[in-house]
């Protein structure tokens, strides 16, 4: 499963509207074949697998990271009846589907076909792996990350407005592998007038992985831009990933309206004396800033430090 959740990396920001997920056949201890949902949602993990797999995959098992789709579609075949008549033994999954169109009939036609199914094997990796298409199936939008580059005493800017460069280079590579992860990239238009970023992913070989600019605005779009008129329009964004970096008064808002479910928090060694990170959040009880964020992960990208938060 471990493999499966790996590989299921490969497709988040490229798959919508389609869930990213992963598969792997095992038979006699070997793999036979491997998958991942493809850009654009096909082929799906498990048919790219059993393609590789081919004969090798009756009486095999496939791990996959999420119930096999049981829907009919016209873009392609269903995977849980492909799974069945390609002899597939075992099917082992971390997470059932909410799609009502296959929630928990792609079990239920497996095990109607005689496959044995074990459920919720690393079910809590799945989730935070497909936490795009799960956001999206449950509250109609997309799962939203914000980064921030802060100073040790919380600033974004000078107080001239000068933000380059807040981090270094290690943190800024690694702010455009996260852009690469996601369908969408928004700003607020401030950010937009004062710095016109690209917002691209300038990585080697991932430059085809730039992401949807979006600027938040009450005016008309830059060329090449969507533009969003407040935070909660997100859900008409066709995206399961949207990725918020700026400035200030943007991400004071997606806070202030419960919107974000993740956090990049940079820290740079330095002291800036400028222009704070984040507004009012509209907070008039300190308990209530307490037991909403849970730290993930925490390294050093050269001089700084990233901390990763989801929301509780």
């Amino acid at each position: 499963m471990g493999a499966a959740l790996a590989l299921a990396e490969r497709g988040r920001g490229r798959t919508f509207p389609n869930p990213n997920v992963g598969c792997v056949v095992v038979k006699d201890d070997k793999v036979v074949g491997r998958g991942w949902t493809q850009p654009g949602g096909r082929p799906h993990a498990e048919g790219m697998a059993l393609t590789e797999a081919g004969d090798a995959a009756r009486g095999a098992t496939a791990f996959v990271t999420l119930e096999p789709c049981a829907h009919p579609s016209p873009r392609g075949p269903a995977c849980a009846p492909s799974l069945a008549e390609a002899g597939i033994k075992r099917v082992v999954a971390a997470l059932g589907d909410p799609d009502p169109r296959t929630c928990g009939r792609g079990f239920h036609d497996l095990r109607s076909a005689g496959v044995i199914v074990i459920e919720g094997v690393r079910a809590d990796d799945a989730r935070r792996s497909m936490a795009g298409f799960l956001t999206r199936q449950h509250r109609g939008r997309p799962y939203v990350t914000l980064k921030l580059a802060i100073s040790l005493d919380g600033c974004i800017a000078l107080t001239n407005s000068d933000s380059r460069w807040i981090t270094g280079e290690a943190a800024r590579a690694h702010v455009h592998l996260e852009r690469a992860r996601h369908e969408a990239i928004l700003v607020g238009s401030g950010t937009y007038e004062a710095d016109a970023p690209r917002l691209d992913v300038r990585l080697p070989g991932l430059a085809d992985r730039s992401p949807q600019r979006v600027v938040l605005t009450s005016g008309e779009a830059p060329k090449g831009w969507t533009a969003m008129k407040a935070v909660t329009d997100i859900a008409t964004l066709p995206a399961d990933h949207l990725f918020v970096e700026g400035g200030a008064q943007t991400a004071t808002s997606f806070l202030k309206a419960g919107l974000v479910d993740r956090l990049l928090l940079y820290t740079a060694p330095i002291l800036l004396g400028g222009k704070p990170a984040l507004g009012d959040l509209g907070l008039t009880d300190l308990a209530a800033a307490h037991g909403v964020w849970n730290l993930t992960e925490s390294r050093m990208l050269g001089v700084d430090r990233l901390q990763v938060y989801e929301r509780i």
